[in-house]
């Protein structure tokens, strides 16, 4: 018997796409199936819409597993350095022209480059055997500007044509490049899910920390591995297919707890669906409001989850002074 708040969220994955499909930069509606371009202009928006249940979805799963793992709720691939550490593996693959050789080089480029930035992290804040919240924050914006001036570097020395792709895919686009990259991405995104619910059950225990999930009989070590592997996997996949976009691992996580519970069985799943719809009402945003002008989809994410980011870091500094 599904729960009421479960059956509605479950309601609005299926309604908001469809409906966001039907919205357009001038009006609401189908366009003109009977012409070539009424077609293609609906392919591009059943493209975008893929797309976006795809990143979206991988970066709330990412987001919830992160917080799991490192027991922080501010935890996301964006504020850790992840996201930007795989733009940078990312942009590194398309100037080298790596790219074009395969489809699966560009979401492995930046799954290495983002494995890497989580590990510097994570040791940047790690002191005796604990781990700072506010050591991972600072760790992250540190870490996070280094790769930012790298990316710029790579960026000054890029033709005009490498130039503004790299600016637009860095912004976030949900307009993917081919869709054998949708496709290899997704593919990312699915194993990683697979991987991360398969380990719900020892997620629930090392919230508890990992002492605890040890006399619980958890084998933390190999868990762990697991899970950020899976995460960084999932957060790189998204970046690869659609750049830079933030925010989606740190609001949708909190929301969901609210509906779903703390309990990763359920909480994975509905964060992988609320994290898609999430991102796609955002795509619908960006490229209608400010028409015939689209936005970065990135922009009203950052513009979204910038303020929630403060509210919440605001709140923890309350309950540690306390």
């Amino acid at each position: 018997m599904l729960r009421p708040r479960t059956f509605l969220l479950l309601l609005l994955t299926l309604l908001l796409p469809g409906l966001c499909l039907l919205v357009g930069p001038y009006g609401f509606g189908l366009p003109d199936l009977a012409t070539p371009m009424g077609r293609a202009v609906l392919g591009l928006r059943l493209t975008r819409i893929v797309a976006g249940l795809i990143v979206g979805a991988s970066l709330a799963v990412s987001g919830a597993v992160l917080q799991a793992l490192l027991r922080n709720p501010l935890a996301e691939p964006y504020v850790l350095g992840v996201s930007g550490g795989g733009a940078l593996g990312a942009a590194l693959v398309i100037l080298s022209g790596l790219a074009s050789l395969h489809p699966l080089l560009l979401p492995a480029g930046a799954f290495l480059a983002a494995l890497a930035t989580l590990l510097l992290v994570y040791a940047l804040a790690a002191h005796h055997g604990t781990t700072s919240v506010y050591g991972l924050i600072l760790g992250g914006v540190v870490v996070s500007a280094m790769l930012s001036s790298l990316l710029m570097l790579l960026i000054s020395c890029a033709n005009m044509e490498g130039l503004h792709s790299i600016i637009w895919w860095m912004l976030g686009s949900l307009q993917p490049a081919s869709t054998s990259l949708l496709w290899a991405c997704g593919g990312c995104g699915v194993l990683a899910f697979v991987v991360m619910w398969a380990l719900a059950r020892e997620l629930n225990a090392l919230t508890l920390g990992r002492d605890m999930a040890h006399h619980l009989g958890v084998r933390t070590r190999l868990a762990v591995g697991l899970a950020l592997g899976a995460a960084t996997l999932a957060a790189a996949g998204a970046v690869a297919l659609a750049g830079l976009i933030g925010f989606v691992g740190l609001i949708v996580p909190h929301a969901v707890r609210q509906l779903a519970g703390a309990d990763h069985r359920r909480l994975l799943p509905a964060c992988a669906l609320a994290g898609g719809v999430f991102l796609v009402v955002c795509d619908t945003v960006a490229r209608t409001v400010f028409a015939p002008l689209e936005v970065p989809v990135g922009v009203i994410t950052a513009l979204t989850g910038g303020p929630f980011f403060l509210l919440l870091l605001r709140r923890r500094k309350s309950a540690w002074m306390e």
